[in-house]
């Protein structure tokens, strides 16, 4: 069992049984009252964000997630297929659980595929992926105040803001978990 005052970012539950990640934790105590803990965490079934409350002294069933490196082959309508390079087995995951890593994912890519006693849950990806640039349009000359942004589409047809100094075939670096531009590539 875990304590909820052990919380932190990583760590995997199973909660009226759901299996969730936290992403952020805040505990709380007033007065002569009991510590209340927020977790805000993730539903590894549904890949809904949601907030948990628990007082100071719950504690929950740990999940033990088991992660397997796979590289992502292609997607269809419906799913997306993986094979795992050791023993090149093939697994589809529906693409509705993996709606916004769709955005970051090209051919060949590596993953982790996290799993619960058999079940596939969702895929992980690096914090930072490296994309090419397929439509920049051109800096407009003057627009120049602070900080401007043009917005671009990569390989992977996921639009976003960049500098202006970007330009079609450029390869950048982009932020998985927010879809924000991190730098350029070298």
């Amino acid at each position: 069992m875990i304590e909820v005052n052990k919380f932190k970012p990583g760590i995997t539950f199973q909660d009226s049984g759901n299996i969730y990640v936290v992403l952020e934790a805040t505990h709380s105590k007033q007065g002569r009252g009991q510590a209340n803990v927020k977790a805000k965490a993730k539903n590894l079934r549904t890949g809904a964000t949601t907030i948990l409350s628990f007082t100071g002294g719950d504690k929950v069933e740990p999940a033990h997630i088991e992660k397997r490196k796979m590289n992502f082959l292609y997607s269809d309508d419906s799913n997306i297929y993986l094979m795992d390079s050791s023993d090149y087995s093939q697994i589809e995951i529906d693409l509705l659980k993996v709606e916004w890593e769709m955005n970051f994912l090209k051919e060949n890519s590596e993953v982790q595929v996290r799993m619960f006693q058999d079940e596939i849950l969702d895929i992980e990806l690096p914090a930072n992926v490296d994309l090419k640039v397929t439509y920049a349009p051109d800096a407009v000359k003057g627009n120049t105040t602070t900080n401007p942004q043009k917005k671009v589409t990569l390989e992977t047809n996921f639009e976003l803001e960049t500098p202006m100094f970007i330009k079609e075939n450029d390869v950048i670096i982009v932020s998985t978990e927010t879809g924000k531009y991190v730098g350029k590539s070298k």
